[in-house]
């Protein structure tokens, strides 16, 4: 068997049922594994991919190998590995992978050394620690490392930073840049799994209730439309004057988090910030508040100073549901703070993970075949691959668009014809 670091080999089975099930809704994946398969683009490519470790990114890493690339996986948060997934991606398909749901910190970071081990010539990231940590204490896998590739919002604020400071080493496609991914995944995917994610932690009832959305963001406008879909008061706070403009054109109220705080049942943030639930939120809150985050780290929310204002230690009064008691009254904190659409349920639907899987797949490639004519940036994927994988899903859904006649090309195509 391939080296790994697993929680249990015999889960495999049970993970490949689960797989090859997301499968089924990866049309777009499926399709660019087909060619893989048969042009073999990424042929003896090392990549070392720090990803959620899901049905969904199983099928991702699966096309990578198809398409030639030697590949290595590690988990790119504590909770949101699928144990079975994993198991069945090293039993099955002999992809080494270091992850384990729940695993500490130093575990965590063990298994990003040994996907820097693997001496990578792409990295693939979700959160931008694999980058961080090549640059800051494994600068000897820079000599190797041509691009890299990276999934979410947070990860892209973080790369850019670097870039800014002159500290990024090599270039990196934001994957969450393109209209395919962030349209999407972040809108319909995290709208839906996070509001997953918070029913199977607590079981409770959203109709009624006022929930409190942090940012309004792609992320955060899918929560913010998803949790009023089930009834519920929702309540948005902003930085950013637009967007907060648009929140209210879109029929929610809009204040500052300490006046949300006051009169929230439900705080979910999303901003890819820190502190954005601070120490004086938690004491202003109703008692039986329920606090949970979508944000990639959990830092998003002040746990820290939450611990150091409680009257004792959290305790466990459900799975992943931590309660905080404050002068007598109980705030609670779901999945330890961290993606609660991960740590409590599946992460987005295979459906909509199949248009930013597809985006990583040709990501890689597109790296590959011009890395050499990169500069040490960040950037998006071209226009034309973005909208090919529209394209694509669009076919696999079974629905036609119009296409223009040669006269609509001329007209948009010149400026003399007027009123």
């Amino acid at each position: 068997m391939t080296e790994h670091d697993i929680r249990d080999s015999e889960l495999a089975t049970g993970g490949r049922y689960r797989i090859d099930w997301a499968e089924q809704e990866m049309p777009v994946l499926r399709a660019i594994r087909e060619r893989f398969e048969k042009d073999k683009p990424l042929k003896g490519l090392r990549v070392s991919a720090c990803l959620h470790v899901t049905t969904e990114t199983a099928n991702l890493m699966r096309t990578l190998q198809a398409g030639g690339a030697d590949v290595v996986l590690v988990a790119s948060n504590p909770l949101s590995t699928q144990d079975d997934v994993a198991a069945s991606l090293v039993v099955h398909d002999e992809i080494p992978v270091y992850a384990i749901k729940g695993e500490d910190n130093d575990t965590y970071y063990k298994h990003l050394h040994a996907a820097i081990d693997h001496k990578p010539q792409v990295t693939m990231d979700d959160g931008a620690d694999l980058v961080s940590t090549i640059h800051k204490t494994r600068r000897d896998a820079l000599e190797t490392i041509i691009g890299g590739t990276e999934e979410t919002t947070t990860g892209v604020i973080r790369l850019k930073a670097m870039a800014k400071d002159g500290a990024l080493e090599f270039p990196v496609i934001a994957v969450n840049d393109s209209d395919t991914k962030h349209l999407f995944d972040n809108r319909y995917g995290t709208g839906q799994s996070t509001i997953d994610g918070i029913i199977r932690a607590t079981n409770i009832l959203l109709a009624g209730r006022t929930i409190v959305v942090g940012g309004y963001g792609w992320c955060s406008r899918g929560i913010a439309n998803r949790a009023s879909g089930m009834g519920g008061n929702v309540v948005v706070t902003e930085v950013n004057p637009m967007r907060a403009l648009e929140a209210v054109m879109d029929g929610y109220r809009v204040m500052p988090m300490s006046e949300a705080a006051k009169i929230g049942d439900i705080f979910v943030t999303a901003t890819g910030d820190i502190n954005v639930l601070d120490v004086h939120h938690f004491e202003a809150m109703k008692p039986g508040a329920i606090v949970a985050n979508s944000g990639h780290f959990n830092v998003e929310i002040n746990l820290k100073g939450l611990l150091e204002i409680a009257d004792s230690e959290p305790r466990l009064v459900r799975p992943f549901v931590e309660e905080y008691m404050i002068k007598g009254r109980p705030v609670y904190v779901l999945g330890e703070g961290r993606l609660i659409n991960l740590a409590a349920a599946e992460g987005h639907p295979a459906s909509v993970m199949d248009m930013s899987f597809a985006n990583q797949a040709l990501g890689a490639e597109y790296m590959l075949v011009n890395a050499n004519e990169l500069k040490n940036q960040v950037y998006t994927i071209p226009a034309d691959v973005d909208m090919e994988i529209a394209r694509l899903k669009l076919e696999a859904m079974g629905i036609g668009i119009d296409k223009l006649t040669a006269q609509q090309e001329h007209y948009l195509n010149q400026w003399q014809d007027g009123t």
